[in-house]
């Protein structure tokens, strides 16, 4: 049983000072690495839709509140309006298969990815708004922006559901966020744009577009932004107890938008819109586009059903019955692994496969990879590092396979489960420059690129001496049934392991960690900024609420307000 079943874990988040335990910490590794996961106590039924948690670990030791020689490993659920509406009344939310309702609305989980931005963090999710939190007690912060300024799918009285992506980008140039509003009935798109401060965000429909499935990650480039149908369909009848019947579509979309036409005086935006298949999940740009094109990495996902979830009664690719202790677990890749480089030619309207690699022994890459985020790092990138998590049939399930046909080929599957790789490709031509194998009860999450010789002259404050993803580290959680793990492994070369490993005490275990990323420092949210407040989106639509439903709110809003 090599998938960890310790992976859905419903114990507390607690405080850890994790030990080396392997090899030696490396003097020039410092910051903090932190990462997004789901609250299983909240007892989700697709376990992706639990409350955020996010956690940090301080990477040099003794710091952080851990005593000497020891690492501080610091999880903390994110206070949201959600969740302390929750806590007050929780025989009032119902968990479904897309997430968590309740009478004030839709339940923001802010549990998939943690999004840095200068010194500020944020937490994502691809059905809310961005969640401001304090990047050293990773307690709630605010919400970006006045509901109303991102067009909800659905306005509820107090928690509406804003179809987002879990993958927005900060603007290097323009100081901003961008990212996306999507109608999840209508398919139609909007770009929005956060300036960091204020109460309100800027939002353009994208003109004659439509993106049928999701908008799990948007990328950028300097001039463009780009925005891909993601492989992650609603089913309305799964919604309401059927079986779930669909399957990704086979292609999707591309938009190309310039950011020039985002002129804050027009509604509406122009788009260059292409096609691609096989469909796509994670996606990224390079920021360098002074030759006309746009290049961009593209990890497609064929046979990658993350709506799909793990039912005591499935059965699975084998035949074999699915391990209740896997309940709620997505089902796992059906196909190997395909990465792409496509260059889109916006004046011409064509696409070029720059360079492919599909190895059938590499399946399926569902992490966030590894890439240098600074602004030296993406606009001229030189490596791309990921986890192929492998082929695991037990988490793969009969019904995917109904609904996916012969989209899927069963010939291809190995006869028995193969383990992760963390592998390391050029970012040009995505040739191949080593690879790690981890054990095979090892389950990798998604790694972190850490730059060396931050400060150099010149030099992003996120930027190493030598920027584009070779020259640092790579800072990797590992789950396992024995005990989780943080390892790091040099960023030049992964061929050679692990350089340093952190563990806790044996026995002590994790729920699964979904993306990371890496700040080089964490300090206090800056207090006097001007953000948006719960109380805000509280207005006259309290009165479609019981009145002691509404006394609950404004005493939620009360209490962030009196937080100060």
């Amino acid at each position: 049983m090599p998938i960890p079943r310790s992976i859905l874990t419903k114990d507390d988040p607690v405080d850890l000072d994790l030990e080396l335990v392997a090899g030696a910490w490396p003097d020039d590794l410092t910051g903090h690495f932190v990462v997004s996961s789901s609250d299983q106590r909240t007892h989700p039924v697709h376990a992706f839709f639990g409350d955020g948690i996010l956690a940090r670990l301080a990477l040099r030791p003794g710091t952080g509140g851990a005593p000497p020689a020891r690492f501080a490993w610091r999880p903390r659920v994110i206070d949201t309006p959600s969740v302390r509406l929750r806590r007050k009344r929780p025989d009032l939310f119902l968990a479904g298969p897309v997430g968590t309702s309740s009478p004030w609305g839709f339940v923001n989980c802010a549990n998939t990815a943690p999004l840095p931005w200068g010194e500020r963090l944020f937490a994502t999710w691809d059905a809310g708004r961005p969640v401001e939190v304090d990047p050293v007690t990773l307690g709630f912060v605010a919400e970006v922006g006045h509901r109303d300024g991102w067009k909800p799918t659905i306005d509820q009285a107090v928690l509406p559901l804003v179809s987002s992506s879990a993958h927005p980008v900060v603007d290097p140039d323009r100081d901003c966020l961008w990212t996306v509003s999507r109608d999840v009935m209508s398919g139609v798109v909007s770009v929005v744009r956060y300036d960091g401060h204020g109460r309100d965000v800027r939002r353009w429909e994208v003109e004659g577009a439509v993106l049928p499935q999701a908008t799990h990650t948007i990328t950028q480039t300097r001039n463009w932004l780009v925005l891909a149908d993601t492989a992650y369909k609603v089913d309305v009848q799964e919604i309401f107890g059927a079986d779930r019947t669909v399957a990704n579509n086979p292609d999707g979309p591309v938009l190309l938008i310039r950011k020039d036409d985002l002129d804050p005086a027009r509604a509406t935006v122009p788009c260059r819109e292409f096609r691609i298949a096989p469909e796509v999940n994670h996606f990224y740009a390079r920021y360098d586009d002074s030759g006309g094109q746009v290049e961009i990495v593209m990890e497609h996902t064929p046979g990658v059903d993350i709506g799909m979830y793990l039912r005591e009664d499935d059965v699975d690719a084998f035949g074999r019955p699915v391990d209740p202790a896997l309940r709620g677990m997505y089902c796992h890749g059906m196909t190997p692994a395909l990465t792409t480089v496509l260059r889109f030619d916006p004046e011409t309207g064509r696409v070029a496969e720059r360079a492919r690699a599909c190895d059938p022994s590499r399946w399926w890459q569902a992490e966030l990879s590894a890439i240098d985020w600074s602004r030296e790092g993406v606009a001229n990138p030189t490596r791309h590092h990921m986890i192929f998590l492998g082929f695991h049939p037990e988490a793969v399930n009969q019904r995917a396979l109904r609904n996916y046909g012969d989209r899927v080929d069963p010939s291809l599957f190995p006869a028995e489960e193969t383990p992760a790789v963390l592998a390391t490709l050029d970012r040009g031509d995505l040739k191949p420059l080593s690879e790690w194998t981890f054990a095979l009860d090892d389950y990798p999450t998604s790694p972190s690129f850490v730059p060396r010789g931050l400060g150099a002259p010149g030099r992003s404050a996120y930027a190493g001496a030598d920027p584009g993803g070779h020259d640092g580290y790579l800072v990797v959680a590992v789950h396992n049934d024995d005990r989780f793990r943080v390892e790091v492994f040099d960023a030049a070369n992964v061929s050679h392991g692990p350089v340093a490993v952190l563990a806790p005490p044996r026995g002590t275990v994790l729920p699964f960690l979904v993306h990371s990323a890496w700040m080089p420092e964490a300090v206090p949210a800056a207090p006097g900024l001007d953000r948006l407040r719960f109380a805000d989106d509280l207005d006259g639509r309290l009165d479609r609420l019981d009145p002691d439903l509404a006394a609950v709110a404004r005493e939620v809003a009360d209490e962030l307000d009196d937080r100060g």
